[in-house]
């Protein structure tokens, strides 16, 4: 199969005239196609603001120049535009992936999540995904005639398939062991709404949904590097432990001798994004032309992802990533935050489902007497929540609440 041109449509990307439609039929808008369309809806919605102040890594109100779940959130759609227009994908589709893939994220980040698991873990438990799917299908009340955003069936595949199939013998473990998923074993939310809108939970997604996926890898592997650095967790010294990093680090300083340090970690992180951004493109483009695919429906019946690094990068970024797990996400300045962090939404969640009547009146309206089904409810409020409501809500609860600093 001959290389695709920057611009050239491929004839495997996905297209918004031959789409799946939306679950609640609507008129198309003039002047744009659906999934651009999904894209304006996920930037006007609720909680794509409140992603402003959602923690990435560090809390809103420890400096200015850190990410929040945003300021990533725009990252992956950058990189994910870029991989799509230089594959001939549509790029629309894999801005709106990318858009809308945190929306179900709570505050404090991955603590919140963890958080809001154990809360409802007699409960079927809390996934950040499957909350993002419960935004933009139900909790997001924006238009007369339905709940939700109403998204197309690809943008919401994208969504939910993000990191491959979910049930069926295609299911792997990150280890790569093939898995047999069970429907019975997916979280409520996704099986209700597959129920209503079947998203072929044992096919692979869209090209376009795969580039929205790994964009997210390289967006933060690249900018929690920025931001560990800034927040003196580590130091340059300490990566060049990871190899990948070293040798981009030892080209920056043999062809720009006494570089500022603040203008080498820019150019850091700039390599970093390009680099891997090549090494996506040139691994996608020899997997394409491996199985030569016609239309987006052999992209899906295909038996392994086709959007990768190639094993030189992935060896790279399981590095970056395992040094960032330990010198970052575990630091003790960060854990001892989470932890306090982490306690909040339990406090919160404690308190709300034992008196409701301390819930704002829409929450508390025809709250579900089954108490599965009231425990979810009041888990979608606190996801909802950014970091100073949560913290607000605290201090008005509670006698004393802590600094998380």
């Amino acid at each position: 199969m001959a290389v695709q041109d920057a611009c050239a449509r491929a004839p495997f990307a996905a297209d918004a005239k031959a789409g799946r439609g939306r679950l609640h039929p609507e008129p198309p808008s003039p002047g744009r196609s659906d999934f651009r369309r999904d894209c304006d809806r996920v930037i006007h919605s609720t909680a794509f603001r409140r992603l402003a102040h959602k923690t990435q890594v560090f809390v809103y109100h420890e400096g200015d120049h850190f990410r929040t779940r945003l300021t990533h959130t725009l990252e992956v759609t950058q990189v994910a535009r870029s991989i799509a227009r230089q594959l001939g994908l549509d790029e629309d589709l894999a801005e709106a992936c990318a858009l809308a893939h945190d929306l179900g994220h709570p505050p404090f980040g991955h603590a919140g999540e963890r958080a809001l698991d154990r809360c409802l873990a007699a409960h079927g438990g809390f996934d950040h995904n499957a909350q993002t799917l419960a935004v933009v299908t139900r909790l997001e009340r924006r238009y007369p005639a339905f709940d939700g955003l109403n998204l197309t069936w690809e943008t919401l595949e994208g969504l939910v398939k993000h990191n491959g199939p979910l049930v069926g013998p295609r299911v792997r473990r990150k280890s790569g062991e093939t898995l047999c998923g069970a429907a019975s074993a997916l979280p409520l939310v996704i099986r209700d709404y597959d129920a209503r809108h079947d998203l072929d939970l044992a096919s692979f997604p869209s090209l376009e949904a795969q580039v929205g996926a790994i964009a997210d890898d390289i967006a933060y592997d690249a900018h929690d590097i920025d931001d560990g650095l800034r927040a003196g967790l580590f130091t340059l010294d300490a990566l060049a432990e990871v190899e990948f990093i070293a040798h981009i680090v030892g080209d920056i300083c043999a062809e720009h001798k006494n570089i500022d340090p603040a203008r080498l970690v820019h150019e850091l992180v700039r390599r970093i994004i390009t680099v891997m951004i090549v090494d996506v493109v040139a691994e996608t483009r020899g997997r394409v032309a491996s199985l030569d695919p016609a239309s987006v429906a052999d992209v899906r019946a295909a038996e392994s992802p086709l959007v990768a690094f190639s094993a030189a990068m992935a060896a790279a970024d399981k590095a970056i990533k395992a040094f960032l797990w330990t010198h970052m996400y575990r630091h003790p300045r960060v854990m001892q935050v989470m932890t306090a962090a982490e306690g909040v939404l339990a406090d919160l969640f404690g308190r709300y489902v034992a008196a409701p009547d301390l819930l704002p009146a829409e929450w508390r309206h025809d709250l579900p007497d089954e108490p599965g089904a009231r425990a979810r409810r009041i888990a979608d409020f606190i996801a909802g929540m950014t970091d100073r409501y949560a913290i607000a809500e605290h201090r008005r609860l509670f006698d004393s609440t802590p600094q998380l600093r």
